[in-house]
């Protein structure tokens, strides 16, 4: 057995969470219920904003990938996040944080940084709307030298955040763990983030896609701007016809899932959400636990459903209940 069972990449991002009330968001300038990206003197700012009030805000490892880490551990794997934090408060901070929750945090926090490490303020006012500020700071310079091959040893399942592939640094960290994973015997794929993303690096992730990725998960919007066809079915066609395992989520409708001629859904239970903050990520969590495990396409998709419905029940990104009893209690294990 391999000695991590999923390892993922993505950016190490400290969210950094606090109260406010629309009169203190006008105060400093923070549109209310959108995420925007901020420079490093932005994140001071708000930071200090909020550690005026230390005693009502908390601090809680995320990030898309370390969230799904977060899921799958609770279900019984073992995990190792690949990220970048500075040897700061937060950096040290969301290292042993990661660490504290079942997922092996390999790389140490970098000594002498310029950058600060990677934080998302989130002001929650009593509607429950968040205004999220993310700063991206040391995590998005993560490279090739962040990816020990040795951590592959056995197998394991690898996956990667989207996102990263802003920078070549970040591409070249992503194909040397693939290649790792696969030398290996492991399998490793993709989340495609956002359609932004997308758009931004559309022909790497079709050489991706169609290339060392042996799983890609996206949702419509995503799918369609990567193949640029607004028929879903038609871009889903161009992705198995790429792609071993492609899998699609439908905001609210059924999943589906192709793999190697097979195409099935996945039933979506419709609830109301509280906070749909990570239901892509445990989505992930529950689809990549199924599929490590061998379990049925359909199940694999089932599983994904479950985890995304458990984690809009609730505030936060990360499961408040027993999913793996949520999966029991409908017979999938």
């Amino acid at each position: 057995m391999a000695a991590h069972q999923v390892i993922g990449i993505g950016n190490a991002v400290m969210d950094v969470i606090g109260p406010a009330d629309d009169a203190s968001l006008a105060a400093l300038g923070v549109q209310k219920g959108i995420m925007q990206l901020i420079d490093q003197a932005r994140a001071e700012v708000l930071t200090a904003a909020l550690d005026a009030g230390r005693d009502a805000s908390r601090l809680v490892p995320g990030g898309s990938v370390a969230n799904t880490l977060a899921g799958i551990g609770r279900l019984g794997q073992t995990t190792a996040f690949i990220g970048r934090v500075a040897d700061d408060d937060l950096g040290r901070g969301y290292a042993d944080a990661t660490a504290a929750d079942g997922t092996d945090f390999v790389n140490a926090p970098v000594s002498g940084a310029e950058l600060p490490t990677s934080r998302s303020i989130i002001l929650v006012t009593a509607d429950g709307e968040r205004s999220m500020n993310t700063y991206l700071g040391i995590s998005a310079e993560l490279d090739e030298g962040d990816v020990d091959p040795a951590l592959f040893a056995g197998g394991s399942w690898l996956f990667l955040e989207g996102y990263l592939f802003d920078k070549p640094k970040g591409k070249a960290a992503f194909l040397k763990a693939a290649s790792a994973c696969h030398a290996a015997g492991g399998q490793a794929g993709i989340a495609l983030s956002d359609p932004f993303c997308v758009d931004r690096h559309r022909a790497d992730f079709r050489r991706l896609v169609a290339g060392p990725m042996d799983y890609v998960i996206g949702n419509i919007h995503e799918w369609q701007a990567l193949y640029q066809v607004e028929d879903l079915d038609t871009a889903l066609a161009l992705a198995a016809a790429d792609c071993g395992t492609v899998i699609c989520t439908r905001s609210g409708e059924d999943a589906i899932l192709i793999r190697e001629g097979e195409r099935v859904t996945a039933p979506v239970h419709r609830i109301t959400p509280v906070d749909a903050t990570g239901a892509g990520d445990q989505f992930a969590a529950g689809l990549i636990y199924g599929l490590a495990t061998g379990k049925p396409l359909a199940v694999a998709g089932r599983m994904g459903c479950i985890a995304a419905a458990e984690v809009i029940s609730h505030l936060g990104a990360r499961p408040d209940r027993d999913v793996m009893a949520l999966f029991r209690d409908e017979g999938l294990v």
